[in-house]
């Protein structure tokens, strides 16, 4: 059971090889269009000549039943713990047993140093902790790496190793808007990013580039590599939230650092719950407090405008959040009124706020060709003066507006407790070390 992404390397590290096990279907969630498919044989590996079909969730029971299966592997994340055990009891009441893989088995060895950054939610702040410290890395430096948890939206077998080193790499993947905003930024700064399908693949080809991989998480699921050291964000806006979401709270409980983000933000005493939750479930974990600065473009006023928000999809959808760095923005800017985007929507974004009926911001759905234009369908029939984006890369360098789009981003401000450099210190020591002798 999956979302395009841990399903398929689950398979690749623990089935794909294993000839006493008959995978019969990777089921699809979360994630728009991404069912209907099929794992492909190249991928899928010898014991798989026709590949792997890729079918809607829904239709788990009947899967069950058909094909007599013995084990329902759950595979994808940013599940509430409820959420988990009703999958599971749709399983078991089937008759199969129900299974969750763990670190142990999914995790591959890396042969230079790994930095995770991870979360307990989907929208924390990882991308923005991630580029801090591949900063810190960079500076000291180092050559890095920064292998992405897989979006396999597209064609599986022409995405199963993806390296960006500059733009133009990344412009000829054609990527989805969930994709460059999780990549362009990164290439920006000088990282090499690596995504893709087959993460063994993947590995290989980082440890040549690198001398730190720097593991940058999805979702709130725990890594595909190894850690040397494990950097976990949590959210005080969604305080409790690190307790009870899977596999967040895995996360949490195998952190060497956790970074407390938006305390600017939060309420104090959401701020010390999460505090104290940490504490209780991992008492080791040196903590960071960080506060994320929302920075807006130059453009138009928004003082007494009316302000259509665009936010970041999976923050909103599967992420929970009601609000992102464009609400903050506006807000912050004096806008009059922030424009209900439901009335005005379209094909596949109208299907959004169907399915997310309390969302009064607009999500920033573009994982196809024809939901990006649907995307600019709805911002163009909307009714307002001032477009802000709060997505991680800025729409218009993807959509035509006839509104003016002003972009609005978070960034990542340390304010108290440890510092990242400081639990950065022992894998910048031993990735030094490691590096070759330069002659002179």
């Amino acid at each position: 059971m999956g979302a395009g992404g841990r399903d398929f390397h689950d398979f690749n590290v623990v089935f794909r090889e294993d000839s006493e096990t008959q995978v019969v279907a990777f089921t699809a969630a979360q994630i728009p269009g991404i069912d209907d498919r099929v794992y492909p044989a190249s991928l899928a590996g010898p014991l798989y000549p026709e590949g792997i079909p890729i079918v809607p969730e829904e239709q788990l029971v009947d899967l069950i039943h058909a094909e007599a299966v013995d084990s329902v592997v759950l595979a994808y994340s940013d599940l509430s713990h409820e959420d988990v055990m009703h999958k599971a009891s749709i399983a078991l009441a089937a008759g199969a047993d129900f299974t969750l893989l763990g670190p142990r088995s999914t995790m591959l060895l890396a042969t230079k140093p790994v930095v995770a950054v991870t979360a307990v939610r989907t929208g924390c702040g990882k991308s923005p902790t991630s580029r801090r410290v591949g900063r810190i890395l960079l500076d000291a430096g180092l050559r890095v790496a920064l292998v992405r948890h897989p979006m396999p939206y597209g064609d599986l077998e022409a995405m199963r190793v993806q390296r960006f080193a500059t733009l133009e790499d990344l412009d000829r993947s054609h990527p989805t808007i969930e994709e460059r905003e999780e990549y362009e930024l990164p290439v920006r700064l000088g990282m090499v990013v690596y995504a893709g399908v087959d993460y063994g693949e993947i590995l290989a080809q980082a440890e040549r580039d690198a001398d730190v991989i720097l593991w940058d998480g999805g979702n709130n699921d725990f890594p595909f590599f190894t850690p040397d050291l494990t950097i976990v964000v949590v959210d005080p806006l969604r305080a409790g939230h690190e307790l009870a979401y899977h596999p967040g709270e895995a996360n949490l409980r195998m952190a060497d650092a956790v970074v407390v983000n938006k305390i600017e933000s939060a309420e104090l005493g959401e701020v010390e719950q999460v505090l104290a939750n940490v504490r209780r479930a991992n008492p080791r974990a040196s903590v960071v407090l960080a506060r994320s600065p929302v920075t807006l473009d130059d453009g138009p006023s928004l003082a007494g405008k009316r302000v259509l928000v665009v936010e970041d999809g999976p923050t909103l959808t599967h992420g929970g959040m009601a609000f992102g760095a464009g609400t903050v923005a506006a807000r912050e800017a004096g806008a009059a009124e922030l424009v209900d985007p439901r009335p005005f929507a379209v094909g596949s974004i109208a299907s959004v706020f169907e399915r997310y009926p309390d969302l009064n911001v607009l999500p920033a759905m573009g994982y196809s060709d024809a939901q990006l234009v649907e995307l600019e369908q709805t911002i163009d029939a909307c009714e307002c003066d001032v477009v802000v984006t709060g997505t991680p890369i800025d729409l218009s360098h993807l959509i035509g507006s006839r509104h003016p789009i002003r972009h609005a981003t978070y960034g990542l401000e340390e304010a108290g407790g440890a510092s990242l450099a400081e639990v950065l210190e022992p894998v910048i020591a031993a990735a030094t070390r490691a590096q070759p002798a330069v002659s002179g």
